[in-house]
C-alpha cells in the first residue's frame, strides 16, 4: 500500500467516525509507536514492526515516553517491610 493510499483510508475513517482533530496519518504512527515504548515493548521490536532501517529512527520514542515511565512508581515502593519489634 502507498503512503497516499493509507492517508486517503485514514482521513476517509476520521471523517465518517467524526473525529475533526488534527493530525494525520503520521501522528496515528507516532501514537501508536509512544503506546507500544510505554508498554514495555522492547525497542528493537518496535523497530521492526515500523519498518524503520535504523534504530536510532526508533530512538526518537525514547524522550516522548521517558516521562511518562519516570513518573511511574517502582514495583518496590508498594512493598511493606515489617517494622522492627520496639523493646
Amino acid at each position: 500500500m502507498s503512503r497516499d493510499g493509507a492517508a486517503d483510508i485514514y482521513h476517509k475513517a476520521k471523517r465518517k467516525a467524526g473525529i475533526d482533530k488534527a493530525g494525520g496519518i503520521h501522528t496515528l504512527r507516532h501514537c501508536y509507536a509512544t503506546g507500544l515504548l510505554e508498554a514495555g515493548v522492547e525497542l528493537h521490536v518496535i523497530q521492526r514492526r515500523l519498518g524503520h532501517g535504523s534504530i536510532r529512527s526508533t530512538m526518537r520514542y525514547l524522550h516522548l515516553a521517558h516521562n511518562k515511565t519516570s513518573a511511574t512508581p517502582s514495583p518496590l515502593d508498594l512493598l511493606e517491610f515489617p517494622r522492627p519489634a520496639q523493646s
